[in-house]
């Protein structure tokens, strides 16, 4: 099996509301929730890409020869590069009965790991969402990072104790959710977070924990105040609040709030390893991509998820190559320039 065959299979099975675009850019499917979209006009998924692809590579191949190395080092382990699947859940609702969540979280988990990195897992209303990643985390030796809802703090903290429990490589929490209505209707609201509360989340688990939703430089430094281990740059793939800034335009502000207090995180419209390496080059430490997972799990379940992940690493490695740098380290903001 190939990324093509895997495309094409996809878009038999992945359900109505994801039309496996030749760009996943965000424009088909503005507005569609449940499913794939960004929220109203869809512009902070459709400016997170578009964003990205305004900002080049300086190539430079003037050198000796050597292998790129992508290895990253976080949570206290090390990756064979610097990307990890970010969390989808209630993936019936948004995709398609293929799978649930526990077969999802499952292929996912099962493909990240066979390909040396990690996935951050989903979280909903039906506790069958959060029991299912928790499960699948459990049977492939905590390789996973559970990602919470903020949900009251007594709920937080007793899914943290069930992250726990299997021995995940980190738990997060997506602050962003909090403008999620929908959950409120549906019986379980999500709240906006204090410092204090924050603080005590925090404190209630010896795990890194992972802050996602950080847009400004001002939320970065109360992240930062409550202790987190990394701040992840994100808008919810724009499906929380329309209008939003990308999140590239909003990292090296972040990174500067941050000032190497916390690890920096970012996700929202990373598609290749050329991306990738646009992050790491202004500062970011690793990078989430979410939606192409869908796809990759819709297409080829675990294999299809490795094959993806294979893929980025190349793309990686072969941007290294093209600008001189061995290492992640050697990744620095000269190597990229703005358009």
């Amino acid at each position: 099996m190939n990324y093509q065959e895997i495309v094409k299979k996809a878009k038999a099975d992945i359900g109505p509301n994801c039309r496996v675009c030749p760009e996943c850019n965000g424009v088909a499917c503005k507005g569609i929730i449940p499913g794939p979209g960004g929220k109203g006009t869809g512009r902070g998924f459709i400016r997170n890409y578009n964003d990205l692809k305004l900002i080049a590579l300086n190539m430079d191949t003037i050198y000796e020869n050597f292998v790129p190395d992508c290895h990253v080092e976080l949570f206290g382990k090390k990756y064979d590069l610097p990307v990890f699947a970010g969390p989808i859940g209630a993936v019936q609702q948004h995709y398609s009965d293929k799978y649930d969540d526990l077969t999802y979280s499952t292929a996912l988990i099962k493909g990240c790991k066979a390909a040396g990195s990690i996935a951050f897992t989903g979280d909903g209303v039906v506790d069958a969402v959060f029991n299912g990643t928790i499960e699948a985390i459990g049977e492939h030796e905590g390789c996973g990072v559970p990602t919470i809802k903020p949900w009251s703090k007594e709920e937080v903290i007793k899914k943290i104790k069930m992250a726990e429990s299997v021995n995940a490589a980190a738990v997060a929490m997506d602050i962003d959710a909090a403008g999620l209505t929908l959950l409120g209707k549906l019986g379980k609201p999500v709240f906006p977070m204090s410092v204090e509360t924050l603080k005590a989340i925090v404190d209630s688990t010896e795990l890194p924990f992972i802050l996602k939703g950080v847009m400004t430089a001002a939320a970065a430094k109360k992240a930062v105040d409550a202790g987190v281990y990394a701040v992840l740059v994100s808008n919810h793939g724009g499906r929380v609040l329309d209008e939003t800034p990308s999140t590239i335009s909003v990292l090296e502000e972040i990174i500067e709030a941050v000032d190497g207090k916390a690890k920096i995180l970012i996700d929202g419209g990373f598609r290749s390893g050329i991306d990738v390496f646009k992050a790491i080059a202004m500062g970011a430490h690793g990078v989430i991509i979410a939606r192409p997972y869908a796809t990759a799990i819709y297409g080829g379940d675990a294999e299809g998820v490795k094959i993806y992940t294979d893929k980025i690493k190349d793309e990686l490695e072969n941007a290294m190559l093209m600008t001189g740098c061995k290492t992640l380290a050697d990744i620095t903001r000269d190597k990229v320039r703005k358009l």
